[in-house]
């Protein structure tokens, strides 16, 4: 099984390893400055999908549910790893960059409505927020909101992340016994490969209705200047790094969560 861990080592590879890291009191400094804090924070938000990805409720695993996903998606635990990471791969230059632009009067007011955003937990009502400011927002704003999000992810490892995600839960359900059957993994590849074009629509579009929710009180001007911002080849490592790191985290902790989630015993079976 190819672990998402493979590739964060490819990315951080890709590049010269810097020579010299940013220490921890800067990175901790950077977490709060640039917002990422609160994005992995945000991730603790995601353990409410995980039953549904086995075709269950939080409600199946009883009372214990609660506080097993709290348990395994400790939020100091999670900055705790990704500043691990972050020292490692960071470097001055990188992290400097980045903080200067987020320090900006620009950079505090994007932070300020994309923590709010990552801290939001009905999803469903902020897409259908979104898609209500899409239908009437003008083409200009949506091609900037488009290429934002394109800049976020300029490497373009979003729909690979997803997949590999949901296939490390799974897999790991399946041997942790929370699964009723066993599951091939190249069979769930194949699967997953089959799906990848419809998965990437859906990703996109939703991306772009949360989007238009996040910063609906942000001028169009304001968001080419951010866009212009994402797409210089510093920061664009960086949040190529920022990437990395998040998706490492969401997927060892859907793993641990589904060696937790054998011990609660489902009430219903697979």
């Amino acid at each position: 099984m190819m672990l998402f861990a493979a590739f964060i080592a490819a990315v951080i590879s890709a590049a010269t390893i810097p020579a010299r890291a940013a220490d921890r009191d800067r990175l901790e400094a950077y977490l709060d400055v640039t917002g990422f804090g609160v994005a992995l924070d945000s991730i603790a938000l995601a353990a409410a999908d995980a039953p549904a990805m086995l075709g269950l409720e939080a409600s199946d695993f009883g009372y214990e549910w609660e506080r097993v996903a709290t348990e395994v998606f400790d939020t100091d635990q999670m900055r705790e790893t990704a500043l691990d990471m972050l020292s490692e791969t960071l470097s001055d230059e990188m992290l400097s960059h980045a903080a200067e632009f987020y320090a900006s009067d620009l950079g505090q007011r994007l932070v300020a409505v994309e923590n709010a955003s990552h801290m939001r937990e009905d999803d469903d009502a902020k897409r259908a927020e979104g898609l209500e400011l899409l239908a009437e927002m003008p083409e200009a704003r949506r091609e900037v909101l488009r290429d934002m999000n394109a800049a976020v992810d300029s490497a373009g490892t979003g729909v690979r992340a997803v997949q590999e995600i949901q296939v490390r839960f799974l897999l790991a359900a399946s041997y942790a016994g929370v699964l009723a059957y066993d599951l091939d993994e190249q069979a769930l590849r194949a699967l997953m490969a089959e799906g990848e074009t419809e998965l990437r629509a859906q990703i996109e579009a939703s991306a772009l209705a949360n989007a238009a929710a996040t910063y609906a009180n942000l001028s169009t001007e304001g968001l080419q200047a951010y866009v212009e911002a994402l797409e210089d080849p510093v920061m664009a490592r960086v949040y190529e790094l920022m990437n990395a790191v998040q998706y490492e985290i969401m997927a060892n902790r859907f793993e641990a969560l589904a060696a937790r989630m054998a011990e609660l015993q489902p009430a219903q079976e697979l």
